[in-house]
């Protein structure tokens, strides 16, 4: 993927999310998406990325929304 296919990857996995998660601040969303893709950035197959990325990224953020419940 270029750059621009990244951001957009980030971008609209970060859309999806911040709906997802409204209590989280979008900008920690952004990071944990970013963090996720540049996890998986360097496989060799990258069909499958943006789902994964969004999978990974969901699984995170609803450990850190379950935390703060708790908290």
């Amino acid at each position: 993927m270029d750059d621009t296919e990244k951001h957009e990857t980030i971008a609209k996995v970060t859309n999806r999310l911040a709906a997802r998660f409204p209590e989280t601040p979008r900008k920690v969303i952004a990071g944990v998406v970013a963090e996720e893709y540049e996890l998986l950035d360097s496989g060799r197959i990258r069909t499958y990325i943006p789902t994964l990325v969004e999978h990974g990224a969901k699984n995170r953020l609803r450990k850190v929304a379950a935390r703060t419940e708790n908290a």
